[in-house]
C-alpha cells in the first residue's frame, strides 16, 4: 500500500517535540516506573485499530530508537470479523504511519454474536487469549495494550459504584494461562485529551468503535456507547472535577496509599481475608 510522502515523518516529529512532555515522557516514565521492558524482550504490540493503541505503537517505535534497552517489536493486529472498511481503515492507518503490521484471522465476532449475556466480557477475554497465542507462536513473551490513564480512574470507579469492590487495572500482569508471558500497560500514565489532541493535530481518523454490534458508531456518536456504565463514569469524574480539581489524581493515588489497618476484608491471590482474624491478637 504506497503511504502519503513524509506523514509517518511528521507524525513522528510531533511526538519528539509538540507533544513530547504529553505522550512520550509519560510512556518513558511508565517503563521505568513499572519495570516494563526489560534487556532482549521481544513485545507484541497489539493494535485494535483506535487512537490509543495506534498511538502505543509509535511510542514503541521511538522508545525503541532511543537504544537505551534493547528490545524487539511486533505489531500485531487481530481481525475478529471486521467488516471490510474497518480492515482497510486499519491497514491505511498502518501504512501512513510506517507500522510494518502483522494482521491474523479470528472468528471471534461469529462465536459471540448469539451470545445474550455478556457478549462482550466474553468477547474481550477470547480477543485476550488469540492474542497471547499469536504472541507466543511469533516468539513474543510480552503483549502491550493501549489502555491509559483515564481507564485507569474509570476502572477504579467502576469496580467502587457498580461492582462493590476496590481495584485497579493494573500497569502489568502474568499471564495465568500463557506460562511466561506477561501483559503490559505502557500508556499508564498519559491522559486520554493528549492522545485526542495529538490525533487531531495530524489530522488521523482512527476506529471508534471495532464491534460488530456497533459498527457503525464509528463515524457516527450515536449508540450503547452513550449509555454505558463507562460514559455515566466519565461524566460523573467530570462533574466532581469542577469542585476538585485534584480528583483524577486523588483517584489514581488512592490505589497506592492502602491502608489495610482499615480495610474490612481483602482478598489476596483468591484468599479472603478479614480484620477480625488479627483484631483480638492485639488485645
Amino acid at each position: 500500500m504506497e503511504k502519503p510522502e513524509n506523514q509517518a515523518e511528521e507524525i513522528e516529529k510531533s511526538i519528539r517535540k509538540k507533544f513530547h512532555k504529553q505522550l512520550f515522557s509519560k510512556f518513558a516514565k511508565g517503563v521505568r516506573d513499572y519495570e516494563l521492558v526489560q534487556e532482549g524482550d521481544r513485545i507484541a504490540v497489539c493494535i485494535s485499530g483506535g487512537k490509543d493503541s495506534m498511538l502505543m505503537a509509535k511510542l514503541f517505535q521511538e522508545l525503541q530508537r532511543h537504544r537505551k534497552v534493547s528490545f524487539e517489536l511486533e505489531f500485531l493486529v487481530m481481525n475478529p470479523g471486521y467488516a471490510q472498511a474497518n480492515r482497510e481503515m486499519i491497514e491505511h492507518n498502518a501504512a501512513k504511519m510506517d507500522l510494518p503490521i502483522t494482521m491474523f484471522e479470528s472468528s471471534i465476532f461469529d462465536a459471540v454474536y448469539e451470545i445474550e449475556k455478556s457478549p462482550c466480557y466474553l468477547c474481550a477475554r477470547m480477543r485476550r487469549g488469540h492474542l497471547y497465542h499469536k504472541a507466543q507462536e511469533l516468539g513474543c513473551n510480552k503483549i502491550a495494550l493501549g489502555h491509559h490513564y483515564d481507564d485507569v480512574i474509570e476502572t477504579i470507579l467502576m469496580g467502587m459504584l457498580y461492582g462493590g469492590q476496590i481495584q485497579t487495572m493494573m500497569p502489568k500482569l502474568h499471564s495465568t494461562n500463557f506460562p511466561g508471558m506477561e501483559l503490559i500497560r505502557p500508556m499508564y500514565y498519559i491522559r486520554e485529551k493528549d492522545i485526542e489532541h495529538w490525533r487531531d493535530y495530524n489530522h488521523l481518523q482512527f476506529l471508534r468503535c471495532a464491534c460488530r454490534f456497533t459498527e457503525n458508531c464509528a463515524s457516527a456518536q450515536e449508540s450503547e456507547e452513550n449509555l454505558s456504565k463507562r460514559l455515566e463514569i466519565k461524566e460523573l469524574i467530570a462533574e466532581m472535577k469542577k469542585v476538585n480539581p485534584f480528583v483524577e489524581g486523588n483517584i489514581f493515588k488512592s490505589v497506592e496509599n492502602v491502608n489495610l489497618s482499615t480495610i474490612i476484608a481483602y482478598k489476596k491471590q483468591g484468599v479472603k481475608h478479614h480484620f477480625l482474624e488479627e483484631y483480638y491478637d492485639q488485645e
